[in-house]
């Protein structure tokens, strides 16, 4: 057994495994303090790296700000104070944009890879996370015509959705600026709690929100396409994604009970579709966006007021959109056409925080009676709407920085390759590190400043990647899917095979994973979980489901399972196919430091104990999850599974608690030495005897070029000796989510059999 001081290194080296790469020298890990936010509302930014010549921070208060090196090479600063908010920045190391390795949460977004600041204040804030009811936000996919191909959205529904299955609910589409992908409004713009707080203060209707994804093409493998060309946006989300949705949520489906809005972009796809569909929509709202209109189309005046029930529109008077979306508020209000105007002035322009601003002032006015009564009755404080400068118009150069020309990378070629490039003018070395291969690979610049490089994998798969420049690691700014972690956030390049795999969105009935909210005892906070429920699952109909527990690695996070391990695609392909059972799947959050440090109770979690989670998910998870879904409630339709750190936690869960599940799979668990024979003197694990009468499927799977391989050996040996039954898979490959996906495969084809 190894000392506790090594065993916690050793777990720290894991992160994922391919992740334990520094800011700082190549091959060494080294954490840097986190972020702080202090009491006075000033934060000081943190920063490893000691390759850097230069770092500055990039954050929407205060701008670009250099910072100084310390001790061991920690670059800081300390800015604000400012108001309380969600801000987001960045480091600018040497010339190139850098997310916190040390932040959790990113700004999703097709280019740009901005961390979050969360900036929590009294906990009050329109956005807050309390103890109230919560809604649910699922990400479903659907087979869209007009795209040839599934297509993805997010759907909001209310607290108590699921509780009453006779009513039906007024709909708003909600859709994201240039750039963003359907995931803003969600992680940025917190249009769920907003919604939540509202509804729970009587302030709001109850309502379903579906944000869709505005650039299409980008998915069809058209490059970025022209996001200023609506008609293929526009198609998908009339003839696609309603149908979609009205199929399968209780929408209440005529132009009274719809809306529709967005903010950048966005709004003006929104007003486009909205002022083209009077029959479909009558509440449009415009956030921060520019506008453009056929000629004549607010001629009649008398006609529109009698169809839109709202029309509503706020902008920053400091936005750089100002002048256009200034002068069509001017417009409506020369043709008579009634509207509500919210302007700001301390928001920072063109930014989510006046984005989340509008939602909360909007979503109080949506699918009222009297709408327009309310807001006179209850007015916004009161900015003055000054004359545009001249550089707040929307103008071909504000195009050109808005829809710059795109570097394709990862490019995914015929034969089988990809391409991955990266743009750097001043730096001497780029390289590519990838799962595909062992190691890096060079990259080679153009006469552009473009890096790049040509790779064949030996098997078509998902391969997290990284960029290495000079030194430091970076993330591929021109590939919106990030692998969740709390840590550094490398890209997933998705090489697809002649014949589509078992992890692959495939044209069969199609499962969703809903993003849920519960709150936790232990820890004293809410705290987030993913869950499928397969294709069909009716919350008021008869069929009870069993359930399996899934548990990430460490510094995975909640969405894990679901963005890397493409959970919900493997159960969606084999229960199609008749080789696995139907079952609900719950993805919980297995680390709650991130959330106890920002809430100063850090020292309540010990990520030793794998104890911990195991009772979080016996005490707190699993009775959320049997009030809120239709399960079964017994041993023999529960399961538990988990990976490295996660697996470690498995084994606690499952061997732990043998009256509560009779189905663990533990998939390269972290576990060191000899200790599991110690986990069964100490009470972590239940008596062998306990295990060999009640356990109906054991799983333990570690890949031969696994670091935690010789652990598992032992671990299977001395199962065998004590004549516990159990499956002990020992594939090609190591550490990987590669391996983790064939881990999951190969156990649910055996659950609740």
């Amino acid at each position: 057994m190894k000392k506790r001081n090594t065993f916690l290194m050793t777990l720290l080296l894991l992160c994922t495994a391919w992740t334990a790469k520094a800011q700082g020298p190549r091959g060494g890990f080294a954490q840097a303090p986190s972020t702080v936010v202090h009491a006075d509302n000033t934060v000081t930014f943190n920063y490893r790296n000691n390759n850097a010549k230069q770092v500055q921070v990039d954050v929407q208060f205060a701008g670009r700000k250099d910072m100084t090196k310390g001790e061991n090479g920690v670059w800081t600063v300390t800015l604000g104070p400012t108001a309380p908010d969600i801000y987001p920045y960045c480091f600018i190391v040497d010339g190139n944009q850098v997310m916190d390795p040390q932040c959790p949460e990113w700004f999703p977004n097709e280019g740009f890879k901005n961390s979050l600041l969360d900036m929590r204040g009294d906990g009050n804030l329109i956005h807050a996370l309390k103890d109230v009811p919560h809604g649910k936000v699922d990400y479903v996919n659907y087979w869209s015509e007009a795209m040839g191909m599934f297509g993805n959205a997010i759907v909001y529904t209310p607290p108590f959705y699921d509780k009453n299955p006779g009513k039906k609910y007024p709909v708003m589409y909600l859709i994201s600026g240039t750039t963003d992908t359907e995931e803003v409004y969600f992680k940025v713009g917190k249009m769920n709690l907003i919604l939540d707080n509202l509804i729970a203060q009587g302030k709001a209707k109850d309502m379903i929100i579906v944000l869709p994804y505005g650039n299409p093409s980008l998915l069809m493998g058209k490059g970025s396409g022209n996001p200023m060309q609506f008609n293929l946006f526009d198609k998908d989300m009339l003839e696609n994604l309603m149908p979609f949705v009205e199929k399968n949520y209780r929408t209440l489906n005529d132009a009274a009970h719809r809306a529709i809005g967005g903010f950048s972009r966005g709004g003006n796809q929104a007003l486009s579709i909205g002022l083209n569909h009077l029959d479909m929509f009558s509440h449009l709202c415009s956030y921060s966006s520019f506008t453009q209109l056929r000629p004549g189309q607010l001629d009649d005046a008398k006609t529109l007021n009698s169809k839109i029930k709202l029309f509503w529109l706020g902008v920053g008077t400091d936005d750089f959109l100002y002048g256009n979306a200034k002068s069509f508020m001017d417009n409506l209000d020369e043709h008579g056409i009634k509207n509500v105007k919210v302007f700001t002035n301390d928001k920072h322009g063109h930014t989510w925080m006046n984005a989340r601003y509008f939602l909360d002032q909007s979503f109080r006015l949506l699918f009222q009676d009297k709408p327009y009564d309310i807001a006179k009755a209850n007015p916004t404080p009161k900015v003055e709407a000054p004359a545009p400068r001249q550089d707040q118009q929307f103008t071909p150069g504000v195009m050109a920085r808005m829809f710059p020309k795109p570097i394709v990378s990862p490019e995914y070629n015929q034969d089988g390759s990809v391409t991955f490039r990266y743009k750097s003018d001043n730096a001497s070395q780029v390289e590519l590190e990838c799962q595909m291969f062992s190691g890096h690979k060079p990259m080679t610049k153009d006469a552009d400043g473009i890096w790049s490089i040509t790779v064949t994998p030996e098997v078509p798969d998902i391969y997290p990647y990284s960029f290495f420049v000079d030194g430091t690691q970076l993330n591929d700014p021109n590939n919106m899917y990030l692998f969740p972690n709390e840590n550094f956030k490398g890209n997933l390049v998705d090489v697809k095979g002649k014949e589509p795999g078992v992890q692959d969105i495939q044209e069969v009935p199609q499962g969703k994973v809903s993003y849920c909210y519960y709150f936790s005892k232990q820890f004293g906070i809410e705290r987030p979980m993913c869950v499928y429920t397969p294709a069909g699952y009716d919350p008021a109909g008869k069929e009870k489901l069993p359930v399996l527990y899934l548990i990430h690695g460490m510094t995975d996070t909640y969405e894990t399972w679901f963005k890397v391990g493409h959970a919900n695609n493997i159960l969606d392909n084999l229960i199609a196919q008749g080789k696995a059972k139907r079952m609900i799947v719950v993805m919980p959050y297995a680390n709650p430091a991130p959330e106890l440090r920002i809430q100063g109770k850090g020292e309540q979690y010990n990520l030793m104990d794998a104890k911990q989670i195991a009772n979080e998910i016996v005490k707190e998870v699993m009775p959320y999850i049997e009030q809120n879904y239709n399960v079964l409630t017994d041993a023999d339709h529960r399961a538990v599974a988990g990976f490295s750190l996660g697996g470690r936690q498995c084994l606690a869960t499952g061997f732990g608690n043998p009256d509560l599940f009779h189905y663990v799979a533990a998939y390269a668990p972290a576990i060191f030495g000899d200790e599991y024979k110690q986990n069964f003197s100490n009470g972590t694990y239940a008596p062998i005897s306990d295990l060999k009468s009640k356990l109906k499927f054991m799983f333990l799977g570690t890949g031969r070029d696994d670091f935690l391989i010789e652990a598992s050996r032992g671990f299977d040996a001395y199962l065998t000796e004590q004549g516990l039954k159990h499956t002990f898979y020992n594939p090609t490959g190591g550490h990987t989510w590669m391996n983790c996906r064939d881990y999951l495969e190969l156990t649910v084809k055996e659950l609740f059999k």
